[in-house]
This record gives C-alpha cells, sequence and structure tokens, in this order.
C-alpha cells in the first residue's frame, strides 16, 4: 500500500483516507507499522498526525516513544548488524543459522513494527527457551545456545529494554496478552480535531480524574471540571458539538470551509467582522445545501443551520475562543508560546486555575493575530510587539493582548479578559459576596452626591467590573463621558439602556499608536464636550495631571471616577504624585478611594475577590497625607466575618465628604441621622433585590435593566414622597418602592 504522507517543520503527517483499518496507532497494529516505517526513514520528527474524517495527532512525548521504537529496530538490523551468521550461531553449527535468523526476522520487521511489547515478549520467551535448552544438551552443544543468547537474543533484549515503551510495560508483562491493544490505549491517547478545524482537542479524560462540577453552555456544549490526584490545577474538559457530528456531516464541512478559504475579503468586510460572518454564514448554508445534495445526504434546515454556524466559526470567527467565550464561568483566557506546545490555559469563576483540553495549533496562532491586526487597523510585528485589541463574537467579547516576537521570544501568544456580556451591578455583587449591601448604599448616596472617586486595586481585583456598575447607579439624565484606550466598560449595552453616553477612545501608552489622541489631549477635549459625569478607564499616564488640575479648580460638576492601580490609598497616592508627576495639592482633588483586591485561602489554592476598603481623602494636610491623617477609613474588610464593615469614623458622622454632600441638601443640612437613614434605605433596597432574586429564582432582578430601573423609580418615588410628605420619609419610600417592585415583577417577562 502506497502511504502518502508530508513532512512540515518536525511534523509528520500522513493521509489516511483511503484505509480500511483504524488511523489510530493505540488500535490498530498496521498504522503503528506505518509510522514506525515512517519514523525510521524520516529523522527529527515530533510529532505525528494521522489524517481523516477527523486528524488524530500525537504529541512530543508520544511520537518520542514510536520514535526509540524505530531507531531500536535501526541499532539491531543496520548498527549493530545483529542478525548475522556470527552473531547468530557459533562456527560449525551454520545449519541452524536459516531457522534463527527466520525467527528473529519475523520478530524484528514484523512484530516490533506492529506490537513492539509482543516483540519484547517474544525475545524473552526466546531466551527463556534458549536458557533451558542450554542447560539439558550435551557440553559440547551448550555452545551453539549460548552464543545465542549472548551475542543475539540478550543485545536486542538489552535495545528493546531500553526504550521507554518497554520500561513503562515491564512491571505489568505478567498479565499481557499478546494482540490485546487494549495496553496501548494508555499509552497513546491522540489529540483530536475535525479537519476543518485547527485546533487539538485532547477527548480522553485524564486518568483518575474526579469529576468535580458537569454543565452546558451554547449549543449544548458539555463542559466538565475535573480534580487531577496530585496536581493543585484543575482541569477543563469540553466536547464542542463539532465532535458529535456525522463524519458525512465533517466531510461536508470540511469541503466547504476549503472552497471558503480561498475566498480574499474585501476591504468593507476587513473593515466589518460583523458583516464579514453574516456573509460567510449565508455563503455557507448554501454551500451546504448543494454538497450535501451532491453527497446525497439528507439535512434538515436546522441542521444547515447548525453546520453554518460551525463553519461560520472557523472560517470568518475566531474557532475555539468563541467557544471559550461563550462560558460565562471563564473570566481569563491564556494562549502561551510556543503555540502548539501547551494546551490553553482558563481562569475559572468557580474553580480558577484550569489547564484545558485544547491545544491551538501555529495556524490558528496567525490567523486569530492576522484578524486582530486587521480589524483594530494596528500593527503586530517585531517593530511593534504588543497589540491591544477588542474581540467580540457571538456569546462573549474580550480585551485581546496579543504580544510577537521583540518581546516574546518564541513568538506568538495571546492573553484575553472576557467582558461579561452583561454589565456587573451592586446586586451582583452583593450576591457574589464582593461587598456588603451597605456599601452598595453608601456608594449610590456618593454618586448622587457628585464626588470624585478613584476604584483601586492590582490587577483582577474587579476594578473595572466595579466602575462599570458604578456608572449604572447615575441616573439616566445626566450626559456620561467615557475615556479608554481600551475598550472595556460597558458603553454599548448602556446606550442600548437609554444612557445618553459618548465614548472617547484614546492612544494605549503600551503601544503608542500615533494616529490616534493621546489620553491627556483627548481628556482635555473632553472637558470642552460640555456638562458631564466623566469615566476614565484608568488612570495609567500623564493624562492624570489634567485630570486632577481639571477637578481641583472645579471644571467638573459631577461624579467623576476612574480606575488606578494601587493596593492602599497611599500607594495610589505614591503612584499619582510620585510616578505621575501630580502636584500634591491637586491630589486632594479626589473625594474618596475605594480599594479592591484578590484574597487567597491559608492554603494559597483558592483566591476570592473583595473591596477591602473605602477611604476619603480629607483636605487639611500639607505635605504626606498617611502622617497627617489625610486618609480616613469609612469601611474596612474583616477577613475573620469575611465582609466589609463600617468604621466608627462612619457610624458617628465624621466623614466630612458625605457631610459635604448633606451641606448641598436643604433637608440633609446638619442632620446625620437623616443622612444616615438615606443610606440605610439606599442599603435596604439593594440588598432587597438581592433577595427577591433567590427567593423567586429570578436572577434577571441583579442584571443591569432591572437594577438601573429601580435605581430611577427610587429616585422618581422619593421625589413624590418628598412633594406629597414635605420630607424625605423613608418608610414611605421604602413601601412604595416595594409596590413598585412586586409591579414590575408581576407586569413584565423577567
Amino acid at each position: 500500500m502506497q502511504v502518502i504522507y508530508e513532512t512540515r517543520e518536525g511534523v509528520l503527517r500522513i493521509n489516511a483516507w483511503n484505509w480500511t483499518f483504524s488511523p489510530k496507532i493505540e488500535e490498530s497494529e498496521q498504522a503503528m507499522a506505518i509510522v514506525i516505517d515512517k519514523l525510521s526513514q524520516i529523522k527529527n520528527i515530533i510529532r505525528v498526525v494521522i489524517a481523516e474524517t477527523k486528524d488524530s495527532e500525537y504529541d512530543l512525548e508520544q511520537t518520542k516513544m514510536l520514535r526509540e521504537i524505530a531507531e531500536a529496530r535501526d541499532k539491531i538490523l543496520k548498527e549493530k548488524k545483529i542478525l548475522t551468521a556470527d552473531n547468530l550461531v557459533p562456527r560449525g553449527y551454520e545449519k541452524f543459522f536459516p531457522k534463527r535468523l527466520a525467527d528473529l526476522e519475523f520478530i524484528i520487521l514484523e512484530v516490533l513494527r506492529k506490537d513492539p511489547i509482543a516483540a519484547y515478549i517474544k525475545i524473552n520467551d526466546i531466551v527463556g527457551l534458549a536458557e533451558k535448552t542450554a542447560e539439558r544438551v550435551p557440553t559440547k552443544d551448550k555452545i551453539l545456545y549460548t552464543h545465542y543468547i549472548e551475542h543475539a537474543l540478550i543485545p536486542i533484549r538489552e535495545i528493546l529494554g531500553q526504550t521507554t515503551l518497554i520500561k513503562k510495560v515491564e512491571p505489568r508483562l505478567a498479565n499481557y496478552k499478546v494482540g490485546d491493544r487494549t495496553i496501548y490505549r494508555e499509552f497513546f491517547s491522540p489529540s483530536v480535531h475535525p479537519n476543518f478545524m485547527l485546533t487539538r482537542y485532547m477527548l480522553e479524560i485524564p486518568e483518575n480524574a474526579i469529576s468535580l462540577k458537569k454543565y452546558t453552555i451554547a449549543d449544548d456544549i458539555k463542559v466538565e471540571i475535573l480534580r487531577i490526584p496530585g496536581k493543585v490545577r484543575n482541569f477543563y474538559h469540553i466536547v464542542p458539538q463539532e465532535f458529535l457530528l456525522s463524519e458525512e456531516k465533517m466531510v461536508i464541512l470540511d469541503q466547504a470551509r476549503k472552497i471558503l478559504a480561498a475566498h480574499k475579503p474585501t476591504q468593507g468586510e476587513i473593515t466589518d467582522p460583523e458583516r464579514t460572518r453574516e456573509l460567510f454564514a449565508n455563503i455557507g448554508k448554501q454551500m451546504i445545501k448543494d454538497l450535501a445534495k451532491r453527497k446525497s445526504v439528507t439535512l434538515s434546515a436546522q441542521e444547515i443551520q447548525e453546520l453554518g454556524e460551525i463553519l461560520s466559526r472557523y472560517t470568518a470567527g475566531f474557532g475555539v475562543l468563541e467557544i471559550l467565550l461563550a462560558d460565562e464561568n471563564i473570566q481569563d483566557i491564556f494562549i502561551n508560546s510556543p503555540i502548539g506546545s501547551t494546551p490553553i490555559y482558563v481562569y475559572h469563576a468557580d474553580f480558577e486555575e484550569c489547564e484545558t483540553n485544547l491545544i491551538p495549533s501555529r495556524e490558528d496562532a496567525e490567523a486569530w493575530a492576522t484578524r486582530f491586526r486587521l480589524y483594530s487597523g494596528r500593527p503586530l510585528d517585531e517593530a511593534n510587539p504588543v497589540l491591544d485589541s477588542e474581540l467580540n463574537v457571538p456569546g462573549g467579547r474580550a480585551r485581546v493582548t496579543s504580544i510577537t516576537q521583540g518581546l516574546s521570544p518564541e513568538g506568538l501568544a495571546f492573553a484575553l479578559r472576557r467582558h461579561r456580556e452583561r454589565p456587573w451591578t451592586f446586586p451582583l455583587f452583593i450576591n457574589n459576596k464582593y461587598f456588603d449591601p451597605l456599601y452598595s448604599g453608601l456608594m449610590s448616596f456618593i454618586i448622587d452626591g457628585g464626588r470624585a472617586i478613584l476604584v483601586a486595586g492590582g490587577r483582577s481585583s474587579g476594578k473595572t467590573s466595579l466602575l462599570g456598575a458604578m456608572m449604572l447607579e447615575i441616573l439616566r439624565k445626566f450626559r456620561i463621558l467615557v475615556q479608554e484606550d481600551t475598550l472595556e466598560l460597558p458603553v454599548l449595552k448602556m446606550r442600548q439602556m437609554g444612557y445618553n453616553i459618548e465614548r472617547l477612545k484614546t492612544r494605549s501608552v503600551i503601544t503608542n499608536i500615533q494616529a490616534e489622541l493621546s489620553a491627556d489631549e483627548a481628556l482635555r477635549t473632553a472637558l470642552r464636550l460640555g456638562d458631564s459625569v466623566l469615566i476614565v478607564g484608568e488612570v495609567r499616564s500623564v493624562e492624570a495631571r489634567a485630570l486632577f488640575e481639571a477637578m481641583r479648580i472645579g471644571s467638573l460638576a459631577n461624579v467623576v471616577a476612574g480606575t488606578i492601580h494601587g493596593e492602599s490609598p497611599f500607594g495610589v497616592y505614591d503612584r499619582v504624585v510620585n510616578d505621575l508627576g501630580v502636584p500634591p495639592t491637586s491630589f486632594k482633588a479626589i473625594d474618596l478611594i475605594t480599594v479592591c483586591n484578590m484574597l487567597r485561602s491559608p492554603d494559597g489554592l483558592r483566591r476570592f475577590r473583595r473591596v477591602i476598603e473605602i477611604t476619603e481623602v480629607r483636605k487639611s494636610w500639607k505635605s504626606d497625607p498617611s502622617a497627617e491623617n489625610g486618609f480616613v477609613k469609612l469601611m474596612e474588610y474583616s477577613a475573620k466575618e469575611d465582609r466589609l464593615k463600617p468604621t466608627e469614623v462612619l457610624l458617628n458622622g465624621e466623614s466630612e465628604v458625605l457631610n459635604e454632600i448633606a451641606k448641598r441638601v436643604r433637608e440633609w443640612h446638619g442632620s446625620w441621622d437623616l443622612v444616615w437613614d438615606n443610606i440605610n434605605l439606599r442599603t435596604n433596597i439593594k440588598a432587597d433585590l438581592v433577595k427577591l432574586a433567590t427567593k423567586l429564582n429570578k436572577p434577571e432582578i441583579l442584571e443591569a435593566e432591572f437594577a438601573a430601573d429601580s435605581n430611577e423609580a427610587f429616585h422618581i418615588i422619593s421625589q413624590r414622597v418628598k412633594e406629597e410628605q414635605g420630607s424625605m420619609d423613608s418608610k414611605l419610600i421604602y413601601q412604595k418602592w416595594s409596590d413598585w417592585v412586586k409591579s414590575k415583577i408581576k407586569g413584565t417577562t423577567l
């Protein structure tokens, strides 16, 4: 049989389309023989792919075991030249040579390439038989067997015994039955992918794995989280619907993909990925219909739709990335260089860092990098080795950082931060124990008071999500300006919800694209765009000077808020003043700093996010706010109780910021009890939303649409009660709000 194959960059790819036997090494002795033959002919192969309807790829370790068998055979036949008369028989016994040669040739030339374990056992059996015979024969004939053992059998056994495969199975040979390939499945488990895909999947669940959770995501994609004994990292095992397709459907998809791959996108398609995807989906569905008809395969309208979506995912889309982004539990996706040598890793909301059963290919990486370049309009090359961009696909949205040579010596790598499809809200955060209800009531009051707020914390502490939730506390009557260098805040969703919101995209301080406006210039422009709430995605660089100066001289009359890296209020001060060059007097323009952090369990195996403090910045200090009581905590995290607790300063009404807000409201001026009463009213309302969502099993109550409606209903009801009663009667406001909620739930499909 003629074997069709190709090699590229250390990968041996064998075409198995016309094979009449299984194309898997662990299942078929013919497949194993073909691979070992090719590994004898072609050196330095690091991976083997056997291509049929599905591609089976054997990784570096598995290929190494096969390569060692091929090398052992070559050593026996060519290097050591063991199968010669001088080694098989002593002089004077030449008549025994043909029989011995035939026996060993059959084992080395045939059995070894098909079933190496059986070959090793047969050699052992021959050794044992020869040793026993040597004990029984006359002394003059012993040399016939000892020569055979010493010069042929023992060297062959030693060569085979040094291979990794034989070392692994030798302790279990007593129970092995020649011809039973079950044992090979333990050592050879290829990653698999249909031909229309490039990413490899490890379908087999790791040995001794313990199932922690099973669930399904979009399109009935099955996910299982596993614990591997002896490992601190969990395993994320996913089986997309692509692997549940019949071979007929896979063939149709493969042919359709090859046809679509020849399509050259127009400039319009490059700049409008949604249009490209829609175009490919429509063309793909028609193509699938035609191919199915040509092959006499009957497909329903639903099946054509499903195949069209899969085809679109692997042509105009981002393949496996879209599958992972469809899982709302995933927060981060990491694809390390060199691509193809390691699996994709994810950060799971419930199970933290996980290794996946997905292994992307170099072709995947190149295709993703090309699309990120085209869609962002930014370069990614050795001169510009970092690219920050966005990925927006059906089922998920993410910020993407790509790196390549110039920064990454081993080539392309990617990190994706998945954005929640729906914005975070204060009730959602309460439900997830990120902070306590009192924090939400306090921040609602402060945001209404139009103060300047910084959200500080380390990476992955939830800063941007918290800032987005704060934005939803702003009434839709106000105009909001959002400035970001990487688009992460929920502007599109808020716009759909009726917010008056404008986004400014600025130059990244990392990629430094000159065609984009710098952050400080964009901020100065924002200040000229009229009276607005100002949200700065992250305070990173020189724009901090313009921002703090504007706040200090009163250019901003509404809420101004942003995020900044910092583990404490003083850490924020140190960064802003010493690193970013903002004068200490300008720093006083900040009213409040809320700090969030990623905390760890004592064993170091679990992490969780919490808001750990809210601190007001007082104005009476001169040079060092820490030494001069410039930072005063209003709430502080208690690790013992795992909650955010109010300080005596807050409880006693000694907050300067809150009293400043109260001074501007006639009814609250000089009355801390009324201020505290209003904060608690807001607190109870947020807490009640969480209780209702749990009691009624309606998680939609926690989402942005309901939370924003509830916030505005609270303000409208407060206004009416004030007009009717002449005061802000908290009990009456709460009662009317409760009636509104009941009516909303009853009259709305949640």
